[in-house]
């Protein structure tokens, strides 16, 4: 018996297509328009931030050698990567992702097509293996033996962050000791903003050393108009269906269970929300929506136990329940909770003694929690300064109260059903190394193709895209956005003393409440709780009927920016066309007239106050 049987050795030779742009002899870079801030309020503080590689142009990858009629980067890389000879360097920064050892295989076969001579370094341990230095060359039969699959284990990784200026020093030496002329990282929203602060470093510093970020994580909150989908969360959200179907599908034959189930989803609840469209569970709570309505800890269980009562009615006694792991932080009384409980362990007060410094409301709730759950408040955070809250069991609490709740009605007789039974499991880590759907290979290795073609170009500070996703391989379109292009800065009041105005950094995208994923799982939710719709998907399927389907999330969202950005220009181009001196006096009054009409609209919309923002 060896360790490639079975179907993880048959993945190992499945051949991932490529988007047309990539598989061309040469590929060619074009520009389009410069970039800005998605908010125009945040332009200036990201502009102070990123002075050398702020307002940098998107860039498409096109087939071919000849003009295209678009301006080009520059006159000496316009086409001609297969010119390129050098080293390029990768490391895995976030937590692994379903794919992840594709982008490393896309970055390895683009480099050694254009030139066999390139090499490509890995970097060992994450960025801590980055800070020292650890590292090795990536060989094609190294890498033949994780083409395909899950994990991060060709490499290894880390979760922390690049959060001092030493790191930042660090990584440069690193990157100028192993001669790199690129390095690709890997990773969510927090390996974005270290890639941006390491490119701006780095062309400060006149370092030779290319920054590029690829975007993996499967918490699918890595989203913006040039990311549509993250490597990893189609695999992720596919495999807890299933599961979460089975456990339906047992709920349904016992009757007389509620499986309390929480999910990934740290600060966004995408993953609960695809997952809830796929299975089709009695009840999903996102935390967007918690937070949205300001919940409280008792409106939740309240909400969860009119649902049980409602059912109970029509004699049943059994459901299914989706968390995501971020609700507990999305509850406004807790949040302020664990807030408060931070600031004194920053205070380095011990962990015994913190219960007593707390604020009169803030001990009330604490003490009113379960003990289970006070233990689990107080410890430490992780790396990144977040909560640990893959470790704050948060169906256990909500099904202890929602119990205790229950109980409550049906001794003061306005429940009279059966006795409430709840079941509880945390789907945090089932997922995430598993074999990657062959969406998210295919998709993983073209980014690692784009990676190389950007890094051999010479571009700085950007992140590889590919859009129109939800279209079949043929009709992808390839390219390159400036990962400032992504930035935001959040504006909050967390305490005395601490700034109204954050730094700039790529944040993760919350669910969206108006949009269209969410819209189909409302129109649906009073069946859903009723009629036990459950739906099983199936196993992650490699074959067959289902093995291209793609994430409901991603079917029904219309997120084709560069799309619409192109189409945007080839009107533009038509009215240059047609508005031409000598041209009819009345069709140029009747450009003047809509253009102006269509100034003003946008002036407006753009401005901080339509977004109910202000500048500072």
């Amino acid at each position: 018996m060896g360790a490639v049987d079975g179907i993880q050795g048959i993945r190992r030779g499945y051949k991932v297509s490529l988007p047309p742009a990539l598989e061309a002899p040469n590929v060619q870079l074009v520009c389009g328009d410069a970039t800005t801030a998605m908010d125009a309020s945040d332009a200036l503080a990201i502009q102070r931030s990123f002075s050398l590689t702020y307002g940098q142009p998107l860039v498409h990858l096109l087939p071919g050698k000849k003009s295209t009629g678009e301006k080009k980067l520059s006159p000496l890389r316009s086409v001609l990567c297969d010119a390129f000879a050098g080293r390029v360097g990768v490391v895995f920064c976030g937590r692994q992702s379903p794919g992840g050892h594709n982008i490393v295989a896309g970055l390895f076969d683009a480099l050694k097509a254009h030139n066999p001579d390139n090499v490509l370094i890995g970097i060992v341990g994450g960025t801590d293996g980055l800070f020292a230095q650890k590292s090795v060359e990536i060989t094609a039969d190294v890498l033949a033996v994780y083409r395909n699959q899950g994990g991060y284990d060709l490499l290894g990784r880390t979760k922390d962050q690049i959060k001092s200026v030493q790191q930042v020093d660090d990584a440069r030496a690193a990157c100028e000791a192993m001669k790199l002329d690129g390095i690709v990282l890997i990773g969510g929203c927090g390996t974005s903003t270290d890639a941006a602060h390491l490119a701006e470093n780095f062309a400060a510093t006149e370092c030779r050393t290319k920054v590029i970020a690829v975007p993996a994580t499967i918490d699918g909150d890595l989203k913006n108009p040039f990311v549509e989908t993250d490597v990893g969360f189609d695999t992720v959200c596919k495999v807890n269906s299933q599961l979460i179907s089975n456990i339906s599908t047992d709920a349904l034959s016992a009757e007389k269970y509620y499986y309390f189930i929480r999910l990934m989803g740290r600060r966004a609840s995408h993953v609960s929300l695809e997952c809830a469209l796929q299975s089709h569970p009695n009840m999903v709570i996102l935390g967007e929506e918690v937070a949205t309505s300001k919940m409280t800890l008792f409106d939740v269980t309240k909400q969860i136990c009119d649902a049980i009562q409602a059912r109970a009615e029509h004699e049943k006694y059994h459901g299914v329940i989706l968390l995501p792991e971020g609700l507990i932080e999305s509850i406004p009384e807790v949040y302020a909770l664990l807030q408060e409980i931070h600031g004194l362990q920053k205070q380095d007060i011990e962990v015994e003694h913190i219960p007593t410094r707390l604020s009169p409301w803030a001990s009330a709730l604490f003490e009113f929690l379960p003990p289970f759950i006070k233990k689990q408040f107080l410890l430490d955070r992780e790396s990144d300064d977040s909560v640990q809250l893959s470790q704050i069991e948060t169906e256990k609490l909500l099904c202890q109260l929602v119990e205790t709740e229950m109980t409550r009605r049906t001794k003061a007789g306005s429940y009279k059903g059966k006795k409430f039974n709840g079941i509880c499991h945390f789907f945090g880590y089932q997922a995430r190394g598993s074999l990657p759907s062959n969406f998210d290979c295919t998709y993983a290795n073209a980014l690692g193709h784009i990676a190389f073609h950007l890094a051999s170009a010479g571009l700085n500070g950007y992140m590889a895209t590919v859009t129109n996703l939800k279209e079949s391989v043929d009709q992808w379109r390839c390219g390159g956005a400036p990962i400032t292009a992504m930035m935001s800065v959040k504006r909050w009041q967390r305490g005395p003393g601490v700034s109204q105005i954050g730094k700039p950094a790529v944040h993760s995208a919350r669910v969206d409440l108006k949009g269209k994923p969410y819209e189909l799982l409302s129109q649906n939710a009073s069946a859903l709780l009723m009629d036990d719709l459950y739906r099983n998907p199936g196993p992650l399927q490699f074959d067959g009927p289902g093995a291209d389907l793609k994430t409901i999330t991603l079917s029904v969202e219309d997120r084709d920016y560069i799309g619409r950005i192109q189409e945007l220009r080839s009107y533009l181009d038509k009215v240059k066309d047609i508005i031409k001196p000598g041209c009819p006096e009345e069709i140029l009054k009747a450009a003047l007239s809509s253009m102006a009409s269509v100034t003003e609209v946008l002036s407006v919309m753009s401005s901080p106050g339509y977004r109910n923002l202000t500048p500072f």
